[in-house]
């Protein structure tokens, strides 16, 4: 049966329609929540499983297995979220879609996996770089969510979870290389350029979640900085970096870097699941107010059609060509003349109109913040294409050339993009 072509009743479907996407997105959150579950789970496991590559076997076996198990529930958690999603597949983009099926064929291929680390066929590089890839597809998963929101407040929350997702994962990788690099005894270039790239990536991931955070997120953030295990962690970080290539590590230091590391990444997990409980509240919110909202619009509309005021009023009003077209449904207080159900029902009209509007100019910032990772994320990888680099080297690179010509990182990621046969990067100023 069709709806009554009405503007009571448009106004009615467009309220509708808000309330439908905001429990789209409420079913994103959960989706949200779930991927960052797994993602904290997978990244333990990552961690005990290059400390029992890197001991052969010797360390962490026990404890590998019980964070396997943990993984596994989680696992199934995020696979039950899938299945949600596909039944209401009107939820999702198709890229949403797309990056799904493929953290799909990652997790489908765990158990391989997990076999190679038993079997100690694998380096403990090889079985961080193996997780880290899937870390990466579900962190993306994210990332999508993100970019497709159309509520400022949660684009705002959820381009500062995502960041701090990023950042927490690259924390997780810092625990698993600088764990191998203690459990070999032995300092090795390499490994030790790979944590300082680490350090370096996680401060641009946080700087970005500060930027977008609440206050209720960035009190304990602050907090985790005077913990006791950052001054362990800051102490240990300072022998690796200072640390010869080919010089001995104390070995037995693995394991206080593994636990400094793990406490500092379970207070991260606490801030994560925070800011998760705080989304989902904020979808909640807003769907209550939205139907509030509905309710007193339908309650209001229908008196206007049981009392329908003389048309002339609006009609005049819309097309007097002294009001410009934006002002002709704007009521100001000066204006008492006009009927009080004429006045409601475009006052109905221009609280909405002004709410898109006002959404619109929230978005922007967290739309920027979205678009220029994007940018720099295709213009490292046209560097580590043409240059063969490495993802750091290409991004210091970028940033190096931000400095030289006084630009912000986004304007020279772009113009790689525009130009990129033509970007050819300064040379080092040699060291005297």
């Amino acid at each position: 049966m069709s709806t009554e072509l009405t503007v009571s009743n448009i106004v009615l479907v467009a309220k509708q329609h808000e309330i439908e996407e905001l429990r789209h997105l409420e079913a994103r959150a959960q989706l949200v929540g779930d991927i960052g579950a797994l993602i904290h789970c997978l990244q333990n496991e990552r961690g005990a499983s290059s400390l029992f590559l890197a001991s052969a076997g010797a360390r962490f076996g026990d404890t590998r297995q019980a964070l396997i198990a943990a993984s596994r529930e989680r696992e199934g958690a995020l696979r039950t979220s899938f299945d949600t999603l596909l039944q209401h597949s009107n939820h999702g983009s198709a890229k949403l879609y797309s990056l799904m099926a493929w953290v799909l064929l990652g997790l489908d291929a765990l158990p391989a996996l997990r076999a190679q680390v038993d079997a100690q066929q694998l380096g403990p590089d090889e079985a961080v770089a193996a997780f880290s890839r899937l870390i990466s597809g579900l962190a993306s998963l994210i990332f999508e969510v993100a970019d497709t929101t159309v509520n400022p407040g949660i684009s705002r929350s959820l381009v500062a979870l995502f960041n701090f997702v990023q950042g927490k994962e690259l924390a997780g990788q810092e625990r698993a290389v600088g764990a191998a690099m203690f459990a070999s005894g032995q300092c090795d270039a390499p490994h030790q350029q790979r944590i300082l790239d680490l350090i370096d990536a996680q401060e641009r991931n946080f700087q970005v979640f500060c930027e977008f955070a609440d206050e209720t997120s960035l009190a304990p953030w602050q907090e985790m900085h005077v913990a006791p295990y950052v001054v362990i962690l800051e102490r240990l970080r300072r022998v690796l970096g200072s640390a010869k290539p080919g010089a001995a590590l104390d070995a037995n230091q693995s394991d206080k870097w593994f636990e400094c590391c793990s406490d500092r990444l379970a207070a991260m997990w606490s801030l994560q699941c925070l800011q998760v409980e705080r989304l989902q509240a904020q979808c909640a919110h807003l769907i209550a107010e939205a139907e509030r909202e509905l309710t007193d619009s339908e309650g209001l509309l229908t008196q206007l059609r049981n009392s329908p005021p003389p048309s002339a009023g609006l009609g005049e009003r819309f097309f007097d060509p002294n009001i410009p077209i934006d002002h002709a449904l704007r009521f100001t207080p000066t204006e008492g003349g006009a009927p009080p159900v004429e006045r409601s029902i475009i006052e109905v009209l221009q609280a909405q109109s002004e709410r898109i509007a006002n959404m619109e100019t929230e978005l922007d910032s967290a739309r920027r913040a979205l678009n220029e990772r994007k940018v720099i994320e295709r213009a490292k990888g046209v560097l580590m294409a043409r240059f063969n680099l490495t993802e750091e080297a290409a991004y210091k690179m970028l940033q190096k050339t931000s400095m030289d010509q006084n630009r912000r990182l986004a304007e020279v990621a772009e113009a790689v993009l525009a130009l990129p046969a033509f970007f050819t990067p300064q040379p080092a100023t040699p060291r005297r």
